[in-house]
């Protein structure tokens, strides 16, 4: 926890309580997305050559959407995962295209907004386990079905496609597009399978608003032993960014990083201060008047997070 010798609010206290802050959590997904977009250089060129080839791929989605299924479904394993190996559901195989075909549709739409990049980061987490359906499938096949819809592409606008040249540039920038995609949905998979993995599982219940975004009224959260409310509350906010703007004010602290040379520079670091009036309850019991982040977690405790205004 971050204290402060001036009694202000900006600098972390509220009336007579300590904000505390959380360091350390994972970039957002618009992050993760910005970053990338930037690494990858997506620009106008990559732009009008995706435009290019959006009515062949337009055109031909439909084929595109029933040959994955159909070839998830031929594949023993995938078929055993999704639990097709006896034939599938044709209510599940519905619900499924309808899914797929609209992340195809954004794509296909050149759909690069940071909203688009919160579909992936939740379409990563229904892969990991945290669908309807709690179907968990292996990261090594989410890349896969990937690759396969830009193999598709590549088919697809091979055959319909004349110019050489636009076709090459269009399946580059496709393949930039896909890459992206591909690493947001892998970042939602990863903070999926953080929240599950430890020796205690605490119930973490939630109220108010927050029980409104999370879409859910309690979750339960595995720790390792030992583990402190910080360790909880980081997992939570990194499992549901999307909390993050209405739960923290944003700060940044710079620190002197020194390498195994000597060399000296400065980093900075973001840093989440809550916001006044948010309560964590560990036990029925507000971290603020007790030992704050600090506070130990053991099986069976019960954490409660309420927002103010509930």
């Amino acid at each position: 926890m971050i204290t402060y010798p001036d009694k202000n609010r900006k600098a972390g206290i509220y009336g007579d309580v300590v904000l505390w802050s959380l360091e350390g959590l994972a970039p957002s997904p618009e992050e993760e997305w910005q970053k990338l977009k930037a690494f990858l250089a997506i620009n106008d060129a990559d732009k009008t050559a995706m435009t290019a080839s959006v009515d062949i791929l337009l055109k031909h989605a439909h084929e595109l959407v029933v040959a994955v299924y159909d070839y998830l479904l031929s594949h023993q394993e995938t078929a055993a995962l999704l639990g097709w190996e006896k034939g599938q559901s044709s209510n599940q195989l519905a619900e499924r295209r309808r899914f797929f075909s609209l992340w195809l549709a954004r794509m296909l739409g050149l759909d690069l907004s940071d909203d688009f990049a919160h579909f992936l980061f939740k379409v990563g987490k229904v892969h990991a386990g945290h669908g309807p359906r709690h179907i968990h499938i292996p990261e090594a096949y989410v890349q896969g079905a990937v690759a396969m819809v830009q193999a598709g592409f590549a088919k697809t606008l091979a055959t319909e496609m004349s110019d050489a040249n636009l076709l090459a540039y269009s399946l580059a920038a496709w393949n930039k597009v896909l890459q992206l995609h591909t690493h947001l949905m892998l970042h939602g998979y990863r903070m999926a399978v953080a929240l599950d993995q430890g020796d205690i599982g605490i119930r973490t219940l939630l109220f108010g608003s927050v029980r409104s975004l999370a879409r859910q009224q309690e979750l339960r959260i595995q720790l390792p032993k030992q583990s402190t409310i910080n360790h909880l509350l980081k997992k939570f906010f990194n499992y549901y960014p999307e909390l993050r703007s209405a739960a923290f004010e944003r700060e940044w602290h710079d620190k002197t990083v020194v390498d195994a040379e000597g060399r000296t520079w400065l980093e900075f670091e973001t840093c989440y201060r809550v916001k006044p009036a948010w309560r964590v309850l560990v036990n029925g019991l507000d971290i603020e008047h007790g030992e704050g982040l600090n506070t130990s977690l053991n099986l069976e405790d019960e954490v409660c997070i309420f927002p103010p205004g509930r």
